[in-house]
């Protein structure tokens, strides 16, 4: 009797799963090792960080935070001397480089304000795009595949492209350097892209739901919160990344609407100038805590962003 051994067509073969994985593999250390270059960077010394040959190998040190979290004058040695012993680590930092801690500097406000910015145009973007996607999903709009596409052609141009309306606009408005200001931009930004992530999410949702919720006595948004909204949360939950993705790295409008009361981390970042010029620890160690919050917020969505990619690729 000869042994077969079936073999499914729609199943990887040993030797794809293989090449696969060298390619993940690949590409997780290439997307890698920028960000762990950045983290070494933050703990080095201003000399080690820009040494060449770069060095791999180094005393570590937490001078780049301290350099990014404070303000230093230069003073003389006899000054120094007459301040008695230093308080800290980074108050003795500093004044082995014949400087002094002249107060706390701006990054943690522009963090704050990355954080109010990020966050609230990326609730009022999911916000607004679930309550258009589930009207353009369950009812009869004119002209809906047309408005769809307008809607989409939203984000055919890049942003900056419509910078200087928006300026002179926001100008005339009273909206440069706000917080209101930044976040209806990136309200307005986002919104055709939830409204067409979560529109693809809402048709998979069987409309017999809420036809058995209303024969029940609910209303129609009774309904939608009660039925449509907890099985779309996957949906939502991915375009929440999506929408606080961007907001959180823009760069071009944060640069040219805001410079004080309302600046996000982005535009203040590279400016963290240190003595002789670019402060490369404590831009390393801006980026690093930067890098935090939404890493955090990714993590804690990873199990619904992956059912939200793969969300109706299986039909019954």
């Amino acid at each position: 009797m000869s042994l077969t051994t079936a073999h499914s067509v729609v199943a990887p073969s040993s030797n794809s799963k293989r090449i696969a994985g060298a390619i993940i593999i690949a590409y997780a250390l290439i997307s890698i090792v920028p960000l762990l270059w950045i983290f070494a960077t933050s703990f080095k010394t201003p000399p080690d960080s820009i040494a060449y040959p770069p060095k791999i190998v180094f005393q570590p040190s937490i001078e780049g935070y301290c350099n990014l979290f404070t303000t230093r004058t230069r003073q003389t040695p006899e000054y120094i001397n007459s301040l008695g012993p230093a308080t800290g680590f980074c108050d003795e930092t500093v004044r082995k480089r014949n400087m002094v801690i002249a107060g706390p500097s701006n990054f943690l406000p522009r963090f704050i304000n990355s954080l109010i910015i990020a966050f609230g145009s990326t609730f009022c973007a999911v916000f607004l795009g679930t309550l258009s996607a589930y009207g353009f999903s369950r009812f009869k709009v004119p002209l809906a595949d047309d408005l769809l596409f307008f809607i989409l052609s939203t984000r055919f141009m890049p942003p900056i492209a419509v910078a200087i309306p928006i300026y002179l606009m926001y100008r005339e408005l009273g909206l440069s350097d706000t917080a209101l200001g930044m976040i209806l931009l990136y309200t307005a930004v986002n919104v055709s892209l939830a409204v067409w992530l979560l529109k693809g999410f809402i048709d998979e949702i069987p409309r017999e739901y809420e036809e058995a919720a209303m024969i029940d006595g609910y209303t129609r948004l009774q309904a939608f919160w009660r039925t449509v909204l907890p099985q779309a949360t996957t949906g939502i939950a991915a375009t929440a990344i999506f929408c606080l993705i961007f907001a959180w790295n823009e760069y071009a409008f944060a640069a040219l609407l805001t410079s004080g009361t309302a600046q996000t981390a982005p535009p203040f970042i590279p400016t963290i100038i240190g003595e002789g010029g670019q402060d490369w620890p404590a831009v390393a160690a801006g980026t690093t805590i930067f890098l935090v919050p939404i890493l955090v917020f990714t993590i804690l969505l990873r199990k619904q962003l992956l059912r939200g990619i793969t969300f109706g690729a299986v039909r019954k």
